[in-house]
């Protein structure tokens, strides 16, 4: 058996639940042809146990204690030995499927979220998602676990069968037909069994986005006092997945009710008969035994059969959930890359808004709509190759849907505006390529300014962050971020707002230490802050999506651009110097609409 989690999980088709639980059967056939096989000895065994019981009491009653007594009662204790044998090695093999095919399912779901970037959060709830692994892969792997058994009872039923009508024809017959119609009654109850487990499992994904959506805004929520509000709407949405779950319940009951009652009276009309016959003479003392026995031991396979099919419904809507998860196309990287990936130091050029990062260089991007500034840096990671369609982003003239995701990912390294952090050891957090060298931790840490941290967290760099990293302020958040896009130490790292929730004497030093550490390798920060536009080899201003000047932050404010670009420079950047006034008839956004962008190149 191999160990979890699996190296390479596999390519499963997405045309269906019923194909996707196929390919994972042939996925794991080893171990399941294992387990089916020791299922069958197990069931065989159990099945010939009435048989040999019937024949050592015939042999007892007529031969008394002799050798045939005695080679039954062998023959019992090793068939006792093998189903015990049997029995307790199956079923480690049947948890060893479940466990793969629950992992293969979850390991499949995390990959795809993984790579999808927004693209799953734009076509799935959050709720739908989390549910996929938490409850959808283990409902998968579930049948997996049964499948043995149900097999083994099949063939147990067929031993059962022959054995019967060796007996009596009469009494085969009644095997043959009855559990059929056994079987048959109570499948009548999985398919309105499998339309309630489906509502209730949408119900159950809604509920559970429902309350992530709440926890996560519920400082938003007692700001604007809606805590009673979306409390309400939880409230109501779980009375739904209450009223689905007893609709289900209801169903459940119906079916594991008919589970003991059916099997019961096929057992009492078999020992009816037999009884009769054994009166009449027609079977022997050890065969009325051997029927009782048989009676008894059907309603196994009975049980496992009604187990199978209800762990099959739940596979199957499992199976659809986690179908839906994997068929999201990702963002980026869907299509694998074509060109060949340029040399280090290539300039990097969104099209779109002319914004050029030469190698080398420090840049800062400053725009009046910081959503427009911080757009044109996002593009630079390729983030979404559908839309770089319409704003394409080149490489040393390589467009970057072109290349291999992995070098972009590389290469390109973009820390947005909104810092996210994840639980566990913050040293962790910060290494997120596991290379364990503390020495390069604190250096990152000592630039970002993030001493303060190190303090804050019991144990330091093994101290554990909770959830969001909602123990530290926003700007020790924003600098633990910064640490840890400066520690991956990229050809070309974009930086949006990165200080811009700390206070300026730490702005000034973070910016200072910034532009020395980064002086020679590719750098653009989005800001509009003096304290860091003044360490910068260069500055970018942006208006309506496009590039209107370039030049040192000194000399856009002193017009070496023109009249016009240092009036708009000054009345973004310069919220602490003396605001100048445009010269009269400048019409300021006309002007910068057709100003050269090399007019302010130094």
């Amino acid at each position: 058996m191999r160990s979890l989690p699996l190296s390479d999980p596999g390519t499963p088709p997405l045309t269906g639940p019923v194909a996707y639980l196929w390919w994972l059967a042939r996925r794991q056939w080893g171990i399941l042809a294992v387990a089916v096989l020791l299922g069958i000895v197990l069931f065989a065994c159990q099945a010939l146990l009435p048989y040999l019981t019937g024949r050592a009491i015939d042999g007892g009653l007529e031969h008394g204690f002799g050798p045939d007594l005695w080679r039954a009662a062998g023959a019992l204790a090793a068939l006792g030995i093998v189903s015990a044998a049997a029995g307790a090695i199956g079923h480690r093999y049947d948890v060893a499927n479940w466990l793969r095919a629950a992992f293969t399912s979850s390991q499949l779901v995390g990959t795809t979220v993984a790579r999808s970037g927004h693209a799953i959060t734009a076509e799935l709830p959050t709720g739908e998602v989390v549910s996929a692994v938490a409850n959808d892969a283990l409902r998968v792997g579930e049948i997996y676990a049964i499948a043995a058994r149900f097999i083994g009872s099949l063939v147990a039923y067929g031993v059962a069968a022959v054995l019967m009508l060796r007996v009596s024809v009469s009494l085969g017959l009644v095997v043959l037909l009855g559990l059929p119609t056994v079987a048959a009654a109570l499948g009548l109850l999985v398919k309105p069994l499998q339309k309630r487990q489906v509502a209730q499992r949408e119900a159950s994904g809604r509920l559970t986005t429902l309350g992530a959506d709440t926890v996560s805004g519920l400082r938003i929520l007692r700001g604007i006092g809606g805590e009673s509000v979306f409390n309400a709407r939880y409230r109501e949405q779980s009375q739904r997945v209450r009223r689905r779950g007893e609709e289900v319940a209801v169903t459940q009951s119906w079916l594991d009710a008919l589970q003991v009652l059916l099997p019961g009276m096929f057992v009492a009309v078999l020992i009816w008969l037999g009884a009769h016959m054994a009166l009449e003479g027609t079977i022997t003392p050890g065969q009325l035994v051997a029927t009782y026995g048989y009676a008894a031991f059907l309603a196994w396979p009975v049980q496992n059969a009604t187990m199978f099919l209800q762990s099959a419904t739940r596979a199957h809507v499992g199976a659809g959930k986690v179908v839906k998860v994997l068929q999201v196309v990702p963002a980026t990287g869907a299509r694998p890359g074509t060109a060949e990936a340029p040399p280090a130091g290539s300039t990097l050029v969104d099209e779109t808004s002319g914004v050029v990062l030469e190698h080398g260089r420090v840049v800062a991007l400053v725009s009046a709509d910081p959503d427009e500034s911080a757009a044109i840096a996002t593009r630079m990671g390729r983030f979404d190759d559908e839309a770089e369609t319409d704003t394409p982003v080149r490489l040393g003239g390589v467009l970057l849907a072109d290349l291999h995701k992995e070098d972009v990912r590389t290469r390109i390294v973009v820390a947005e505006a909104t810092p996210h952090l994840f639980s566990g050891a913050l040293g962790e957090e910060l290494d997120v390529h596991g290379t364990g060298e503390e020495e390069r931790l604190l250096d990152a840490i000592a630039l970002a300014d993030a001493h303060d941290v190190l303090d804050s967290v019991p144990d330091g760099l093994a101290g554990e962050l909770p959830e969001k990293g909602r123990s530290l302020s926003g700007g020790q958040r924003q600098r633990v971020a910064l640490a840890r896009a400066l520690l991956l130490d990229p050809e070309i790292l974009v930086l949006v707002e990165p200080t811009s929730a700390v206070d300026a004497h730490t702005e000034a030093r973070i910016a200072g230490r910034l532009a020395d550490h980064r002086r020679g390798r590719t750098t653009l920060v989005v800001t509009a802050s003096p304290l860091v536009l003044d360490h910068v080899d260069e500055v970018q201003l942006v208006q309506d999506g496009r590039l209107v000047a370039r030049g040192a932050h000194a000399e856009l404010l002193d017009g070496a651009a023109g009249p016009a670009v240092a009036a708009a420079y000054r009345r973004v950047v310069g919220r602490d110097l003396d605001t100048d006034t445009p010269p009269h008839g400048v019409a300021v956004t006309d002007d910068l609409a057709d100003a050269s962008p090399a007019g302010g190149r130094p």
